[in-house]
């Protein structure tokens, strides 16, 4: 029988606690609106607020994005569980900068954003919330230009 190392098990203890109260500070400290600017990653809250992809794309400066075969959107054609759909996001550019993703027919059409730091390999795997059947656009910044991809993902039960 194999004998466990009890200080892997508290360290892996000690950095989860970490981790859970520095997300909870973070969390109250927005909540409190007591975080500064650089901490919401240099996006626009009004494209959150967007209710539709043309308010959306205004809000991320106007954009007209161009269909790319460089970006592999991976999502199923059916979603039985609107509140759970897995996408997963993979860009060949050399230089991705920016990944969201976006839903037509949500109560607002962006779902998620992130930014890619430099050198890092532009992936995304994520579970998102889809309100009804919709399109799913992955938009991606590479190079200071926006690309998307397009698939529609049919939902039998809704999730927002």
């Amino acid at each position: 029988m194999q004998e466990i190392d009890r200080s892997t098990i508290d360290s892996g203890r000690r950095h989860a606690l970490r981790a859970g109260v520095g997300l909870g500070l973070f969390g109250i400290l927005a909540t409190l609106g007591l975080l500064p600017k650089s901490a919401w990653a240099g996006v626009d809250r009004k494209v959150f607020e967007a209710k539709s992809l043309n308010e959306a794309f205004k809000a991320m400066g106007g954009l007209a994005p161009a269909d790319s075969n460089l970006i592999n959107l991976d999502v199923p054609e059916t979603a039985e569980n609107g509140a759970m759909v897995p996408v997963i996001v993979e860009c060949k550019f050399p230089r991705t900068e920016q990944i969201a993703i976006l839903v037509d027919k949500n109560p607002t059409a962006l779902v998620e954003n992130w930014t890619i730091a430099e050198g890092t390999e532009g992936y995304i795997s994520t579970r998102i919330k889809m309100a009804q059947t919709s399109t799913v656009i992955a938009l991606v910044k590479a190079d200071g230009k926006f690309y998307k991809a397009v698939k529609e993902v049919k939902v039998t039960a809704g999730g927002c």
